[in-house]
């Protein structure tokens, strides 16, 4: 496959790339003056990358076990998660969609916090201002808004933060996608907005989305430079997003990103991708694996060994084996805890519904015990 099977529409062009395929490190025009991250960062990167990848493949099977209710895989698409994560300062903060569960990981929060959603415990059962990252939305877009909301905020008081969003390619399609870019240019927030364009929202592909060839091309409508990368590319990626993170932090304003990589598993667990995609489709794209791309270039740099990389696969297990044990707890849930939280003073009608819901709830009790 190359670069121009990727894209579609007559002003298609090669994304930036500093390794290509096999690894080896790209010169010239193609990596548009990015340079190559330390090797130190790119290893710590495919660490995360790593364990990311099993955690996802693992949860996907806990899903198809009926452990959790729905599930959004992002196997393919760890160099677009990774690369953002490791762009942002402690200070700064991330807004993701449905499917940077595994962005979330790697942000420090704990498998369960990331999960609780998808088991329909809790919205977000972790405390967002102690990680720096909002809660997980499935709504298209509507988080953007968020994150230009908070990143202006910011700007406003004098701190140096840095909000950056994760959205599909679908979610460009969205009105809150328009109203965020918008609103972003024109308060110039400190906002990096990344589309991991994964060729599919849900089952449309792009020639069905957009007549443009690559979405980026609409941050010139907004005033905001737009760059396109290589979405496998994990050096890449880092390289353009770090800088992207820095100009905003400077006060240089919003940066609009698209990382072309693709979605190898499924929507959810409730989608069959044989419907819309041919198997070869899939291999092709396996064999552009950000994973591997990055451990040949580790390898060949003398970064990487094989017993570093047992290393860390014995750590991406024990993750695995722990995300297994806390999926098969059961959750104790209380479903009263709705009406919690909602309004300052509890409204009648809301003490209505919650007094009936606890009657529904005790005879549902009873009859069980009876």
């Amino acid at each position: 496959m190359t670069d121009s099977d990727v894209f579609v529409g007559s002003a298609a062009r090669a994304p930036i790339r500093l390794l290509d395929e096999s690894g080896s490190p790209v010169v010239g025009e193609q990596a548009a003056g990015f340079g190559m991250p330390s090797a130190e960062l790119l290893l710590k990167m495919y660490r995360q990358m790593v364990l990311v990848r099993r955690f996802d493949v693992q949860v996907t099977t806990l899903t198809r076990q009926g452990r959790l209710a729905t599930y959004a895989p992002a196997l393919g698409q760890e160099a677009c998660e990774i690369a953002g994560v490791e762009a942002l300062a402690p200070q700064d903060w991330l807004f993701p969609s449905h499917r940077d569960t595994v962005a979330m990981l790697a942000r420090g929060i704990p498998p369960q916090g990331a999960l609780a959603f998808f088991r329909g415990e809790w919205h977000s059962d972790f405390d967002p201002k102690q990680y720096r990252v909002a809660p997980l939305t499935v709504p298209l877009a509507t988080h953007l808004l968020h994150a230009v909301g908070l990143a202006t905020a910011a700007k406003l008081k004098g701190d140096p933060v840095v909000s950056l969003g994760f959205l599909g390619d679908g979610a460009t399609s969205e009105g809150d996608a328009h109203e965020a870019f918008n609103f972003a240019t024109t308060w110039q927030s400190p906002t990096v907005f990344v589309i991991q364009n994964n060729q599919y929202a849900i089952s449309v592909p792009l020639a069905r989305q957009s007549h443009l060839a690559h979405f980026v091309d609409r941050a010139a409508g907004y005033g905001m430079p737009g760059y396109l990368v290589d979405g496998n590319d994990a050096a890449a990626m880092y390289a353009v997003i770090s800088s992207a993170v820095e100009r905003a932090r400077e006060g240089g304003g919003p940066t609009l990103i698209e990382g072309v990589t693709y979605r190898v598993e499924a929507h959810t667990n409730s989608d069959d991708p044989t419907r819309y995609r041919t198997a070869a489709e899939v291999d092709a794209w396996r064999a552009r694996d950000p994973l591997t791309r990055l451990e040949r270039y580790l390898r060949a740099a003398g970064e990487l060994d094989d017993e570093l990389a047992e290393r860390f696969a014995l750590e991406a297990e024990d993750l695995a084996a722990r995300t297994r044990e806390l999926m098969n707890t059961e959750p104790v849930l209380d479903p009263l805890e709705l009406f919690d939280h909602v309004y300052a003073a509890e409204r009648p009608a809301m003490a209505e519904q919650r007094a009936l819901l606890e009657r529904e709830l005790t005879d549902t009790q009873a009859g069980a015990q009876r």
